[in-house]
């Protein structure tokens, strides 16, 4: 029988705890072998390893729930942080996570309006169909035939929220002791701490709802389908929405589409995040593969708006002459807007001279800023050639860039972060697309600011 994630501080101690001893065990154990494997044989071994390492922490998260699965979850997304083998066992918390029992999801139904589900429905399906980090997602019908998904809290996840957070935090930074396969500390911290902020947000299904409305209002992309609020019977544990069906990322990705259709999704996808920025001034900032519905009849349904960041203009518009500038082929007229730029977006303060940007921004973020315009060098662009995320700076490169970084607008990690998804899924669908968009040579319009 499936049990309700431990509430007691204890309980979830004791989870992380065997987590760190199975993890230094196996640490320990592929060390020693390695030492006795041929070379051939040492690639093997270590895949193995970050695969073993990936068990380990999701199957801890999957118990914990909450705010530690949703770490799984953004984590699974982050290519270039963490090896193949651990993002594939923590990409389960997408969409493929334990459900809780039929007494749990009656007792936060009694607590939320003071009936069972199946007098507040005409039809209510007790067993979860889907189960993510913060709730898990039912069907349900109303008397007149709607079909729709009900999304349910896990009790007692809003309380852990604080003590799950600083043993993550330990966790990750234990575990990435001595070795590259987890981030770097500071990596982790800014992580977590960005994680902190929204988690609030995401706990609150009435502000969940709100967004869900906002999104449903404002968004006439063609294509795009967002999901309609049930208002009358959502509550702040529980929210209720029209249902819509079709699969997940790598369950469409098995049928095997064809081109035409990779190329035709990874235009909807391109299009939305654009669409997103420049027209809506708003962003869906959780953009892991299972808040996406591939549909039969060719549209894209978006889910989950618990996670929506709210962009500024000044951002758009410094951004966009950032990458405006990037595409030029003036290279003192570039580093010259480039800076100015830069400067907007908080990354430096305006004491740094233009030859002090020239010889140290410029050289130590060449690769970034390569990766970043790699789709936009020609009007169309195949994804299934995107370069890696590059690597952390190195150390030379950190030398150039101590004391001149000034930290960033408070947008920027929620742009990235939604970025880096689109970028992510594209690659993984292998698709074509138009990349020619106005925001680069006209900035942001923001036409929906409300």
């Amino acid at each position: 029988m499936n049990k309700a994630p431990p509430a007691s501080k204890l309980g979830r101690t004791a989870i992380t705890g065997l987590a760190l001893a199975q993890a230094g065990a196996s640490k320990l154990g592929h060390k020693a072998r390695q030492m006795l494997r041929s070379d051939d044989d040492k690639q093997a071994a270590q895949e193995r390893h970050e695969a073993e390492l990936g068990r380990i922490l999701f199957k801890a998260l999957n118990q914990l729930k909450g705010s530690a699965l949703k770490v799984s979850q953004l984590l699974s997304m982050e290519a270039d942080f963490l090896p193949e083998g651990i993002r594939r066992e923590l990409a389960k918390g997408c969409h493929q996570v334990t459900p809780l029992n039929r007494a749990l999801i009656h007792k936060v139904f009694q607590r939320e309006f003071g009936e069972a589900p199946e007098h507040l429905y005409a039809q209510f399906d007790a067993h979860a169909f889907a189960a993510a980090s913060l709730g898990q997602v039912h069907h349900a019908r109303l008397a007149d035939g709607r079909h729709l998904a009900v999304k349910v809290q896990y009790p007692g996840i809003a309380a852990a929220i604080g003590s799950d957070l600083r043993m993550l935090r330990g966790i990750f930074q234990t575990m990435a002791m001595g070795t590259t396969v987890l981030p770097r500390k500071e990596v982790i911290d800014r992580f977590m701490s960005e994680l902190e902020v929204k988690m609030g947000e995401e706990l609150d299904y009435e502000h969940e709802a709100m967004q869900l409305n906002w999104f449903h209002e404002h968004v006439n992309l063609p294509g795009i389908v967002i999901p309609k609020c049930i208002n009358e019977m959502s509550s702040k544990r529980v929210l209720t929405m029209e249902r819509l069906d079709g699969l997940h990322l790598d369950a469409w990705l098995a049928t095997a589409p064809d081109q035409v259709q990779r190329n035709h999704y990874g235009q909807l996808l391109f299009d939305w995040f654009w669409f997103s920025v420049c027209e809506l001034g708003r962003i869906h900032a959780d953009p892991h593969p299972g808040n996406f519905l591939f549909m039969s009849d060719g549209r894209l349904a978006v889910l989950d708006f618990g996670c929506t960041n709210k962009i500024s203009f000044s951002f758009c518009d410094a951004m966009a002459r950032s990458w405006r500038a990037l595409l030029m082929t003036d290279v003192a007229e570039r580093n010259r807007i480039l800076r100015l730029a830069y400067i907007d977006l908080g990354l430096f303060s305006e004491a740094v001279t233009q030859d002090e940007f020239d010889q140290s921004v410029v050289t130590a973020l060449a690769d970034l800023h390569a990766w970043k315009m790699e789709a936009f060098q020609s009007s169309e662009f195949d994804f299934s050639n995107k370069s890696p995320y590059p690597k952390t700076i190195n150390a030379e490169h950190s030398r150039l860039l101590s004391g001149i970084l000034a930290g960033w607008h408070e947008d920027v990690p929620y742009f990235d972060r939604a970025y880096l998804g689109l970028m992510n899924m594209l690659k993984k669908m292998g698709a074509v697309v138009n990349t020619e968009i106005a925001w680069i040579k006209q900035g942001a319009s923001h036409v929906n600011t409300n």
